[in-house]
Order: structure tokens, then sequence, then C-alpha cells
């Protein structure tokens, strides 16, 4: 049985037009370093130069309506894209941006028709770019244990509090972010959602000294800062989906975080890097790629990769398809999770120390795979642990004793 992803005549015809754009608009010296910390600020103005020319076209979130900054394109031609820039070491959105990624999605079933005007085209057209503002010292895993308030004053909400792992190197215009506005309410009922121009008094921020400088869902974020709120004062037509409702509002754009994401769709870059380098790399005058023992490692790897491959392609075909997701999103991103850590184990017992090289000269694949190892690690956190995906299959599921509500009102 063939699993994979077929595309149309007409789509083929779209695939060749977007390749022969792309070679007359990815600007020159456009970077892609293996650790997003070093991406410097000409190469992220590169980024968004990128951006804003795709946007042009309706190309930068292609599949959102042309009316707020979209393409009106399908699925499978938002991938076709995906697969061009590829080959150019670049992703969709060609730099860290949460608002276009996770945020546009909530906005667009939770706010108002005028939310949507303002908000979405900036957003889409790469005019803005977001961060997320989610967790916290207290809230991680347990996001519902939000403390950063934001309490109601006239036609403003003051907000106090700090959030962490946020964002990305450079800056950002706006965030978007989860507060409690009813510190005295029940969990899961008493949070809102919305949208921060960065740029208020009272915001700041400062980098985090990590192992790793973030590389979510293959968008080169650089270093992860702590932003702080100081009776920040939020205009009131900026709260999404209204008051106390944010934790329905986030649902919607975590079930795109939790497995529908179309990059997971290319493949694993690691694996062809750690194939590259037993091609290469000799052990007591052999290659590497000739060891059995090592062919059956680089087998298992080959076979876990597909797996992640082959359950985001499931859920890639129910979205093009029209059909409810449940609990295949979160099932993907264990899968994907899991995957990261086995994948570094394997490939540090097949290379070795050249697996935790950061040195030019000695480091394989251009410093990629010791990016790889750390970057596993980091990978356990974003979006929730193994262990909450396992929670929120469950949930999903209608298993447990737990009452909330998940989905959108779509």
């Amino acid at each position: 049985m063939n699993f994979e992803i077929t595309f149309t005549p007409e789509q083929q015809e779209f695939q060749i037009r977007v390749r022969d754009w792309l070679k007359r608009n990815i600007p020159k010296g456009i970077e892609h370093p293996a650790d997003p910390a070093n991406l410097t600020k000409e190469g992220y103005e590169k980024q968004r130069e990128l951006g804003h020319r795709l946007a042009l076209e309706g190309w930068l979130y292609p599949t959102y309506p042309k009316e707020f900054g979209g393409g009106d394109l399908s699925p499978n031609e938002a991938l076709i894209i995906e697969i061009e820039l590829e080959k150019y070491d670049q992703i969709l959105p060609p730099y860290y941006d949460s608002g276009g990624k996770l945020a546009a999605a909530s906005i667009m079933v939770w706010g108002t028709q005028e939310q949507k005007s303002i908000f979405l085209p900036q957003i889409l057209k790469g005019e803005v770019r977001t961060w997320q503002l989610l967790t916290e010292p207290e809230a991680g895993s347990d996001l519902a244990n939000i403390q950063t308030t934001a309490i109601k004053n006239g036609n403003k909400y003051t907000v106090n509090g700090q959030k962490i792992y946020v964002g990305s190197s450079h800056g950002a215009e706006w965030s978007w972010m989860l507060a409690n506005t009813d510190p005295g309410g029940k969990r899961h009922e008493n949070l809102s959602w919305f949208i921060v121009p960065m740029d208020l008094p009272g915001i700041t921020w400062a980098p985090m000294d990590l192992i790793f400088a973030g590389n979510e869902n293959g968008a080169l974020s650089g270093f992860k800062n702590t932003v702080y709120f100081a009776d920040v004062q939020i205009p009131a037509e900026n709260l999404i989906g209204g008051e106390n409702s944010g934790w329905q509002v986030a649902d919607t754009h975590l079930e795109i975080e939790h497995g529908l994401m179309q990059g997971s769709l290319l493949g694993d870059h690691n694996l062809r890097r750690t194939l590259n380098a037993c091609r290469k790399l000799k052990k007591r005058g052999n290659l590497l790629i000739a060891d059995p023992s090592i062919q059956g490692i680089l087998a298992e790897l080959y076979i876990d990769s597909e797996i992640t491959r082959l359950f985001h392609i499931r859920n890639h075909w129910l979205r093009s398809s029209g059909q409810k997701l449940s609990y295949q999103g979160p099932q993907a991103y264990l899968q994907m999770k899991r995957q990261a850590l086995r994948a570094a184990k394997h490939t540090q017992d097949i290379l070795g120390p050249y697996a935790l090289v950061t040195d030019d000269k000695l480091s394989p694949e251009d410093g990629f795979i010791e990016v790889q190892q750390r970057g596993s690690i980091v990978a356990q956190h974003p979006g929730g642990t193994v262990e909450i995906q396992k929670i929120i299959m469950s949930r999903k599921l209608g298993l447990g004793k737990s009452s909330i509500k998940y989905g959108s009102k779509n």
C-alpha cells in the first residue's frame, strides 16, 4: 500500500512555478546556521525579506484566506512550497514567528471580524513577527497554573508577572499570551488570551542561558528569553475570545502544535546527516557505513523516522480531507519526541565523540549533528512533555475524570 502524498497535474504545475519563483527571489547570502544562536542580525533581516516576498504571493501563510493576507491554497499546495524551500535550507515561514504558525488559527476561530481585520493581515503578510508567552516558572507542563495576572481596569487590562522560554533572538513586534483574569476562579476557567504589542511600557525581557538556543518546529528561533510584565496596560480590544475563555482559545493552536506541523512531513534531516557522516568517516581504516553493526543501527533510525513521518502524513491527510482530529495530533507529537531522544542516543553510539564536537574542522556535517545532541533534550519540553502528550491523548479519547472541554467552536 502506498502511503505517500501524490500531487495532481495542477499541483505539479504549481510546484514548477514555485521552484522558478524561488530561483529569482531567494535573497543572496541568506543564512542557515547549525546553531540558531549564531543567526546574525543581517541573517535575520534576510529571512524577514524573504518572508515579505513570499507574502506578496500569498505564500507566507498560504492556507489562510486572501482577504487576510493568505493565499487560499490547499494543504498540499502549502506542502509544495515547503518542499521547494527545503532545497535552499529554508522553512515556512523563513523566520521564527509563532503568531502565524499558531496564533493566527485562534484568531480566525475566536476573534471578532474587526479583530481578524486588524491582527491577521499584519501577521500573515509578515509585517510583524510574534512570540508566544505561555510557560511560566510554575506553569510549564501544568499550563493551567498560570500566575501572570490581567485585571480589568476600565478599557484596559493591567498585567503583572513573567513568562519564560519565550521567543527568539532579535526581538518581536507582538506577542500573544495566556493570563489569569480571575485569580480566585476555577482552573481552566480563569484564563484569557491576549495579543500584546511588545513596545508597551512595563515590558522587559532578557535572554536565558540554556543548553540549547531553541529550534522550535524547524524555525531558527535563537535565544529564549524571560519576559517581565510590570503594570502593563493592554487594550481590552486585544482580548480574543472573551474573558475567561482563554483555555478554549489556546486549544485551537495547541492542536496544531501537537502534531499538525507541515514541516514534519518532509523527512528527517538529522538521519540524512548521520548517513552522510557514516559515508565519510572511517573506523580502523573502513568507512562506518560498511560496518554491519552500524548498518543495523541506521536501519533502526530509519524505521523510527518513518513511523514519525507516516503519523504526520496521516494527520495531513485527515486535515486535507476535512476530517476532525482527536488523539492523532498528540500521538504524532509523542512519537516525534521519543524518536528525537532515541536518534540522539543511536547517533552518539555510531559516531562516538564526533557527535559532540563543535570544532569546525572536526565536527561532521558542519556542526548540525552536535546541535542535534543538545536539541533532542530541549525538544522534550515545547508543547508539553511526553507525559503531557499521553494525558492529552487520554482526554481526547474521553478517558479519565477530566471535564475540560477541548476543540474549537467550529
